[in-house]
């Protein structure tokens, strides 16, 4: 039983229950599952590669008022700022929001193909480049920032980020880096009932080094080489240990809803939002909120809404909401960026292929998969594993993707073939040559130690 409170349609939870009701709603039959594809890019000035503020009439905001303005996305406005846009009655459409550091977002609406994801990516580079030129701006797709130094990059106007950034230093060294400079290419997947989700977060959780590998895109710091395959993954193993890692309890027997609510309830909050405000109760635990126990909102209970923010704040290699969040993957190219669709698609969404990658990690330990997890942002492809690379692992791991969606092709009625999405990925894993690699090529031959040059031949 729930009681209403004032405000908008929100209803105060009564018990643990509705926390795990709350997941439970996102089961859906495979006639409903969906492709959600979110990716980063950071925003720079194309006439000297420095960052760009948000403030100014060549700023950020002036760019997301200048696309709320020709394209008629709503805004979303705090404290009179925009900082975001949506536009929910698009044919493809989806919201672009601003992340710390001004790297800009899209995240894009559940779609039935990964076609249906090629022509959104492709309308939103289009809209977000033609205002993007008249402003002298520019997008790169890359895993961690390859020139900036931390003290360079402007705040973005958001009062949950200001109050991250004063919690994060306390539980790690690189919370901050993580948070202004990084960007990462995410896909969203359904499941249809507890036991399948609980498969498919093992799965995603144990492959989710191979993704980290294959998208790796980012060996710069400071314009530098940092001796990192992804530079990106590296951050997040000293962010935050209580939100952050491969979730071992996932692997346990009685793995369920239950479980995962379990964890999130003892995961420390960052802020409670009331009244057009962000609270501060960084450090509390939503268990103590449940019982009405903040010590900064005494007696305030949470809503349903302050559950769902809540799970936004947990970051684990696979993210369980009403849908899973594949998040081991470096911002990259056009191409790659179908192609983390095309992967997870091909694994998840095909009964085959799922079966079969459930039985590859099968006997893998916790062990196995922490040491993997731990030592792919440095080595990526070459890491090893039981005798033989992640290279060799890939290789298998993209062949049973490649089945999935040949029989997942056979089963749309257009009879739509998305396997080709998958080609940039079987070229890394052939050639050996993740994205890092060519790009420390370029910065040791052609480009002569300028990172300069990267912005000039790597930009979206």
């Amino acid at each position: 039983m729930s009681t209403r409170v004032d405000g908008p349609e929100s209803l105060i939870i009564e018990s643990r229950d509705e926390l795990v009701g709350y997941l439970e709603s996102g089961c859906k039959p495979q006639s409903e599952w969906r492709i959600g594809t979110e990716h980063e890019k950071f925003v720079f000035n194309v006439t000297d590669n420095s960052p760009v503020p948000y403030e100014g009439p060549r700023g950020i905001g002036a760019l997301l008022e200048a696309h709320h303005n020709c394209f008629g996305w709503d805004a979303v406005r705090e404290n009179g700022k925009i900082i975001a846009l949506s536009c929910s009655d698009c044919p493809i459409g989806g919201s672009i929001s601003l992340e710390p550091g001004g790297q800009l977002e899209l995240s894009g609406a559940p779609l039935k193909t990964i076609h249906d994801t090629e022509a959104e990516l492709r309308q939103h580079l289009s809209q977000v480049g033609s205002v993007a030129h008249q402003l002298g701006i520019g997008f790169l797709g890359l895993g961690f920032s390859p020139k900036w130094t931390l003290g360079e990059i402007p705040v973005m106007p958001k009062d949950r980020y200001r109050i991250m950034m004063q919690y994060m230093p306390k539980r790690g060294s690189h919370g901050l880096d993580m948070m202004f400079r990084t960007a990462t290419v995410q896909v969203n997947m359904d499941f249809s009932d507890e036991a399948d989700m609980v498969r498919k977060l093992r799965v995603g959780l144990a492959l989710q080094p191979i993704a980290t590998a294959l998208f790796a895109s980012s060996p710069f710091t400071e314009g530098k080489l940092n001796g990192f395959q992804s530079y990106r993954a590296q951050m997040w193993q000293d962010t935050d240990p209580d939100r952050t890692g491969g979730l071992p309890f996932a692997f346990d027997d009685g793995m369920g809803f239950e479980r995962y609510v379990d964890y999130a309830l003892d995961v420390p909050m960052y802020f409670v939002y009331r009244d057009g405000r962000y609270v501060d109760v960084a450090g509390a635990s939503f268990r103590d909120f449940l019982s009405g126990k903040l010590e900064a909102l005494p007696g305030l209970r949470p809503t349903i809404d302050d559950w769902a923010d809540h799970l936004t704040t947990l970051f684990p290699e696979v993210r369980l909401k009403k849908f899973l969040e594949m998040r081991g993957a470096d911002a990259g190219p056009f191409g790659l960026l179908l192609g983390l669709p095309a992967l997870w698609a091909g694994l998840l969404y095909d009964t085959t292929a799922l079966d079969g990658a459930a039985s590859l990690i099968a006997s893998w330990t916790q062990e196995e998969r922490n040491e993997m997890r731990l030592a792919v942002p440095r080595t990526g492809l070459a890491t090893p594993f039981r005798g033989r690379t992640l290279r060799e692992l890939a290789r298998e791991v993209l062949a049973l993707a490649e089945g999935g969606l040949l029989r997942r092709a056979q089963r749309n009625d257009k009879g739509q073939d998305e396997t080709h999405m998958l080609r940039p990925l079987m070229e890394i894993v052939e050639t050996g040559r993740t994205e890092s690699d060519r790009l420390i090529a370029a910065y040791e031959g052609p480009w002569k130690g300028n990172i300069d040059r990267l912005f000039e031949s790597e930009a979206l």
